[in-house]
């Protein structure tokens, strides 16, 4: 699978998710749609959704209840690409969304391996490759971003490091759709700044990718270390995604 293939992918699901065409993601003018629910969305979206904007560099993507139709017209055609997905511009459209009891909730940075570069990168430990199996005790704080408990039946394959016998750093992948498989990671404290997380991503996507689905990466861009891991392991930004949802179900995420 080449890096147009892998792009095509992504693109290919984002239409999914956000009920558009794929080619919507390259038109020189931003597009609204209406949102709606889909069997092939990522298996965590909540769909519909009050509004979801996502970009791939060229324009804005808006999936939205069509009865906030002008509030996000007014906002994506108002602001640049980039400053719609920010503060100060940011508060504009959830001070508008807030009166009808929802505010801006999810923004993410997505990445996608680049084929060119992706290797498996050393590791200072022994790496194991592990499957569903093998999760079974593993649904621990010390491994809550690689695994979800939530979604145990989703965690398909990971990679793992092992100091002895003791499991020190975990990657794995959640399967959110039929086509992609999400990536998460986590390294023991006193194992970190070891090249571990990148060694282990590294691997992980080239399992991926073996198995004929696409990888992907998220974060928050202020998540410093992990988008650096993302970039060493040989990913590169792709997308962008901010998400509107209800008051109950962000005050529920900040208890």
């Amino acid at each position: 699978m080449n890096n147009k293939q892998i792009y095509e992918t992504a693109k290919k699901q984002s239409a999914i998710d956000l009920n558009c065409h794929i080619d919507d993601f390259d038109k020189d003018h931003n597009v609204i749609v209406a949102s709606k629910s889909s069997p092939d969305a990522r298996r965590y979206l909540e769909l519909p959704l009050a509004c979801d904007l996502v970009s791939y560099g060229n324009n804005i993507v808006a999936s939205i209840d069509l009865k906030y139709e002008k509030i996000v017209r007014d906002y994506i055609d108002k602001y640049s690409i980039e400053h719609c997905f920010e503060t100060p511009n940011m508060h504009v459209i959830n001070d508008a969304f807030s009166k009808d009891g929802l505010r801006v909730c999810f923004m993410a940075e997505y990445f996608l391996p680049d084929t060119d570069i992706l290797t498996a990168l050393p590791c200072p430990y022994e790496t194991r490759v592990l499957t569903q199996e093998n999760f079974t005790d593993l649904y621990q704080e010390k491994w809550s971003n690689a695994l979800c408990e939530k979604r145990k039946e989703l965690d398909v394959l990971g990679v793992g490091a092992y100091d002895g016998e003791k499991l020190i750093g975990l990657a794995a992948c959640s399967a959110d759709c039929d086509t992609m498989w999400q990536i998460g990671v986590d390294v023991l404290p006193g194992y970190r700044r070891q090249g571990i997380a990148s060694a282990l991503t590294s691997r992980l996507a080239l399992e991926i990718l073996k198995r004929d689905k696409v990888p992907f990466y998220c974060c928050a861009w202020s998540n410093v270390k992990s988008v650096r891991n993302a970039i060493k392991s040989g990913f590169k930004p792709a997308w962008v995604e901010m998400t509107v949802k209800s008051n109950e179900f962000i005050d529920e995420m900040n208890r």
